[in-house]
């Protein structure tokens, strides 16, 4: 039995570091130059597949996902650290798609296969970069750029392993919210489950099958 697997989430991708408006300061240089290091560029929001995954049924609970911000430069010209990205693990055979503009973001096919779904800022340019022979004593420095945010769609084409058949209200939503995480819609009368419910149902040795719960 094939069945479509959906997650809605909202991702921000994270901003970038400021750059440093530093001046060189030695006890035997008191007029140093300029020497401000750049900001750390911002943490992406990264896909990551793996295959012993079935649904996207994590996702579907974790909404808004942001990412880390990228240090600030400091002084003798000193990078900040990049922002550490932020890695959702997903089934192979999802795609994203940009839920606003519908556009194809990337698909994940193969074990440990990364998708940046959302990019981080670029971090800001320290004061050194602005010295010139007009101006030998910039203190200006730039900010970090917002990193980027975007709805985003997921989508999985799944195979059932086992369905649940049976007569209207006999149980069948009921046993599948006992064996599974899955919370489909129970009520005591007939025709609750108006569309397939889908669960994973786990074993202590990590194996898990998919059960679907057919109206």
């Amino acid at each position: 039995m094939r069945f479509a697997d959906y997650a809605k989430i909202y991702v921000t991708a994270g901003k970038g570091g400021d750059g440093s408006a530093h001046f060189r300061r030695e006890k035997y240089v008191p007029k140093g130059g300029p020497d401000g290091g750049d900001g750390g560029k911002g943490g992406d929001v990264v896909l990551v597949g793996r295959h012993q995954l079935n649904t996207l049924l994590d996702l579907r609970y974790k909404k808004f996902i942001k990412s880390n911000k990228g240090d600030n430069g400091s002084g003798s010209r000193k990078t900040g650290s990049s922002g550490a990205d932020t890695r959702l693990e997903v089934p192979l055979g999802t795609v994203a798609f940009d839920a606003d503009s519908r556009e194809r973001v990337g698909e994940i096919t193969e074990e440990g296969q990364e998708l940046i779904i959302a990019k981080g800022g670029r971090g800001g340019l320290g004061n050194w970069h602005f010295k010139s022979s007009t101006r030998q004593s910039p203190t200006y420095a730039q900010e970090g750029k917002e990193g980027e945010e975007r709805t985003i769609e997921l989508e999985l084409k799944l195979i059932a392993d086992v369905g649940l058949v049976g007569f209207p209200n006999a149980g069948k939503s009921t046993l599948l919210s006992v064996l599974s995480e899955a919370r489909p819609k129970i009520a005591d009368y007939p025709f609750t489950t108006l569309e397939p419910n889908l669960g994973v149902v786990s074993f202590s040795d990590y194996r898990s099958f998919v059960m679907a719960d057919i109206p």
